[in-house]
């Protein structure tokens, strides 16, 4: 029985947790993956992008609230997405129109894009602060859980219990279903194997008539629509504040270069580990020691390793040992 409870107890407050982050960083992670695999840079307003998708979901979301239409139980905010999406693509191919299109021509080195993605990221949060201010910003409605732990206790007569928020179920769905479509679509398509030659080798894909304006298209494209995708279903699953996702960015990039930056199965590997390395070394174990040592005994201190305020110093500790042990990251081989 204590066993059963020490995994309640674990499962509430890491494994399921841990899973919805994961998915949500897999999604960030592998719209960063997809950009350098073909334009070869480190977007660094990736962070913001998910702001900005996030940002016109919230507004639709609240139009929608506002005209009395719903979904219920589930979240308004899934009706609201698309709209996120279509800004979230818009500003994407703007920036590059009107930005990063000047460097490209010029092909400047990728530390130049890296830099200049930087001043769009700045662009992209003062813009966003503009017009949805820097504060919390609430969106959900809809059924709060699927279950709740008062209801898991009572269906099993467990001292502690799991309680699963819809949002967290909704994030592993959708994260499922657009991660199995972007790789049918790198796979099976014919502009994905394009995308996969040109990232392959450049200078071949051109002699075999694949258009390069068209492969950073769909590139932008789909890095845009997955920004969207994971800062909404984050936005839902925790909550909106632009600067969240200036801070969110060093487990994206962490979790990239530790899957193999390049490497769309890396990017999904590497969230998933970020995530659960950030839960697991913040959460507090005293209670969950406790069940598994003698009866009456439970450690002295909170087994905390890192407070929750410092859970980013996860992903920073992560990013520099990869660096220094294995720069290539876990998957090796051709990009995309």
């Amino acid at each position: 029985m204590d066993i059963a409870n020490a995994f309640a107890l674990l499962s509430n407050f890491v494994i399921v947790p841990a899973i919805a982050y994961g998915a949500q960083l897999a999604l960030g992670a592998l719209g960063v993956t997809i950009i350098f695999g073909i334009l070869r840079f480190a977007n660094f307003a990736h962070g913001e992008l998910m702001s900005f998708g996030a940002m016109a979901a919230i507004l639709a979301t609240w139009f929608l609230q506002a005209s009395g239409v719903s979904i219920d139980p589930l979240p308004t905010a899934l009706l609201a997405l698309p709209v996120g999406i279509l800004a979230a693509i818009a500003m994407a191919l703007l920036t590059d129109r009107f930005v990063f299109r000047f460097y490209r021509r010029k092909r400047s080195n990728p530390i130049v894009f890296a830099i200049v993605s930087v001043g769009v990221m700045f662009l992209l949060a003062g813009l966003i602060r503009i017009i949805i201010g820097p504060d919390d910003q609430s969106f959900s409605d809809g059924a709060r859980f699927l279950f709740t732990v008062r209801d898991f206790k009572k269906a099993t007569g467990l001292e502690q219990g799991i309680g699963v928020k819809q949002t967290q179920l909704i994030t592993v769905v959708v994260a499922l279903v657009v991660v199995a479509a972007l790789f049918w679509f790198l796979q099976k398509t014919r502009w994905g194997k394009a995308m996969r030659a040109y990232s392959d080798d450049e200078d071949l894909a051109l002699l075999s008539g694949i258009n390069p304006e068209k492969i950073v298209t769909i590139a932008w494209v789909i890095s845009a629509a997955l920004a969207a995708i994971a800062g909404t279903l984050y936005g839902l699953d925790k909550t909106y504040k632009p600067f969240i996702f200036l801070q969110i960015l060093l487990p994206i990039f962490a979790a990239t270069i530790l899957g193999g930056i390049g490497q769309p199965v890396g990017a999904v590997l590497g969230g998933f580990i970020v995530a659960f390395s950030e839960v697991t070394v913040t959460y507090a174990f005293k209670r969950f020691l406790a069940y598994l040592g003698p009866q009456d005994w439970a450690p002295e201190g909170l087994v905390q390793l890192l407070s929750t305020d410092y859970k980013f110093a996860v992903s920073f500790v992560i990013l520099v040992a990869v660096l220094l042990v294995r720069p290539t990251g876990i998957i090796r081989g051709k990009v995309i």
